[in-house]
């Protein structure tokens, strides 16, 4: 067997074992990243890593994103504030699409880290609080805001403590659920505002309010 065969059948044998995906490994080995089993990348993973990560050259890491939506969201407040509920809502979509984009970098090029995995999801936390202080306790009700607000402080609060106990400290698929249906809720309720449509009222409220019941069982199963 030639060198060349040889090779040929190593390459094979590593992409068997470690379960990637080839255009993952491809783009893993250009930017000499080292490649994740296929159990654990979400199925969004491969999405981005087929598609915007192409663009995103290496020097990009995911706690720059993080670091950029502690930047921006005040700023998404501000407009919320000024009742700019249209460039809000589209920056509020902006910085949780920002959200989405440096878990799967950091999950497809092997960039995470325990700042990552702690500040990641606080970030967010951040975020949806401040639409639910501006945003949710106008227009729906007091109760539902302090709902929220009190669950993830809560959830906050716990994981804290678990890392300062050496406890693992990470998202789960419950809380991914529950950041993308507190997202639906505030998104549908800002397109109530803006287009004067009471009927949507009721399905935001009902969105966040399943919002919660996911964010509960995130909580009980020491998710963040």
């Amino acid at each position: 067997m030639g060198k060349l065969s040889c090779l040929k059948l190593v390459h094979q044998l590593r992409m068997i074992w470690t379960k990637v995906d080839p255009h993952i490994y491809r783009l893993n080995r250009e930017t000499k990243f080292i490649p994740r089993p296929a159990a654990q990348l979400w199925w969004h993973d491969r999405l981005v890593a087929k598609t915007i990560l192409k663009i995103i050259p290496p020097f990009i890491k995911p706690n720059y994103l993080t670091t950029f939506r502690f930047l921006a969201t005040p700023v998404v407040a501000f407009l919320m504030f000024r009742e700019d509920y249209l460039v809000g809502l589209i920056a509020f979509l902006f910085v949780v699409f920002t959200d989405m984009l440096d878990g799967s970098l950091a999950r497809v090029r092997n960039q995470v880290t325990e700042w990552g995995k702690v500040y990641d999801p606080l970030a967010d936390k951040i975020l949806i609080a401040s639409m639910v202080f501006i945003i949710v306790l106008r227009y729906i009700d007091w109760g539902t805001a302090m709902l929220i607000v009190g669950i993830e402080a809560v959830v906050v609060c716990l994981a804290w403590i678990r890392k300062r106990e050496g406890g693992k400290v990470e998202a789960n698929i419950w809380g991914k659920i529950k950041m993308v249906l507190q997202v639906a809720g505030v998104s549908v309720l800002l397109l109530a505002i803006i287009f004067n449509w009471a009927s949507l009222v009721p399905i935001a409220s009902g969105t966040l309010y399943l919002a919660i019941a996911f964010a509960v069982v995130s909580l009980l199963t020491q998710g963040i």
